[in-house]
């Protein structure tokens, strides 16, 4: 395997823009749908696709991605699926995190990165339908590389049987790979996912890593693409059962009070939101994540 693992980067990069692109598809379909519940006779929503670009402090390439969002749908109130890959320096910030966080060697004297990934928050029209989250990622520097990301449910309305099923698709992509994962996995979701100064969860759960580094490239690889597919057979149906279920003023209130949640977490603690603002990404892009509405009590 080459130092410069460019075989393994544009392999990479490529699986998140084929990821990209279906999920793109599948929600584009469930915006076309003939059976789209309390908002069936408004236009459908479509998906506007800007490209993004990474600033560098010298002018030079320092990568981008396709920010696609689509807002005020039959289904979707908001929903945001972008891609990027990114590379340049590192500045001092950003290494002082990766060598505190990483234990990476040598990022003083060569701070060189690459990273590429997926990056999906869906907010819904319907509040019975849940909220959903989905990232993966791979990050390269001249001295170590890793896999990261994972997918979470955040209904404001719970309900058990689609928590069991959320959870249930994800076991079974992961268990192929190793039947300690998902339970490791999950176990990292709920304690990242969680919000100290509210001392609960934003959501009900799901899978998450963030340094997936086994030594074999092709095995978290291909552990990083099961979590990528899973994501449609875990939250399609979901989508497909809600959201013909009518709702009330009350429920409307539940789920814009259940978004602050979602905001403050994004805005606080999440380690990607700091990694792109620091890092000189589009800014629109990073925060695309945000809810169109949310409330506070």
């Amino acid at each position: 395997m080459s130092p410069s693992f460019d075989s393994e980067k544009a392999q990479a990069a490529d699986w998140f823009k084929t990821l990209r692109d279906q999920i793109v598809t599948a929600f584009e379909a469930l915006e076309t749908s003939h059976d789209t519940g309390p908002l069936a006779d408004q236009p459908p929503g479509q998906f506007e696709v800007n490209t993004t670009k990474r600033s560098s402090d010298d002018g030079t390439d320092a990568g981008g991605g396709l920010m696609s969002v689509l807002r005020g749908g039959r289904v979707f109130e908001k929903v945001g699926v972008n891609i990027s890959t990114v590379y340049g320096q590192l500045g001092a910030r950003a290494q002082q995190a990766m060598v505190a966080r990483k234990g990476i060697p040598g990022m003083a004297d060569d701070p060189r990165f690459w990273a590429s990934g997926i990056s999906l928050v869906a907010h819904m029209q319907n509040p019975h339908v849940p909220a959903v989250h989905m990232n993966t990622r791979m990050f390269w520097t001249p001295h170590a590389w890793w896999f990261g990301g994972g997918s979470d449910l955040n209904p404001c309305i719970e309900y058990p049987e689609d928590t069991a099923h959320f959870h249930a698709t994800q076991q079974r992509f992961l268990d192929p790979h190793g039947a300690e994962h998902y339970p490791r996995l999950k176990a990292w979701a709920d304690d990242y996912f969680y919000i100290p100064h509210r001392g609960r969860a934003r959501g009900v759960g799901g899978v998450f890593m963030d340094d997936q580094c086994s030594k074999d490239w092709q095995a978290d690889f291909a552990l990083t693409q099961d979590i990528g597919r899973a994501f449609l057979p875990a939250f399609l149906p979901l989508v497909e059962k809600r959201r013909v279920q009518p709702w009330s003023d009350a429920d409307k209130d539940a789920q814009l009070v259940h978004r602050g949640l979602y905001a403050e977490y994004n805005l606080v603690y999440d380690r990607g939101t700091k990694f792109g603002l620091e890092t000189g990404h589009d800014a629109n892009a990073v925060l695309m994540s945000l809810p169109p509405m949310a409330k506070w009590v």
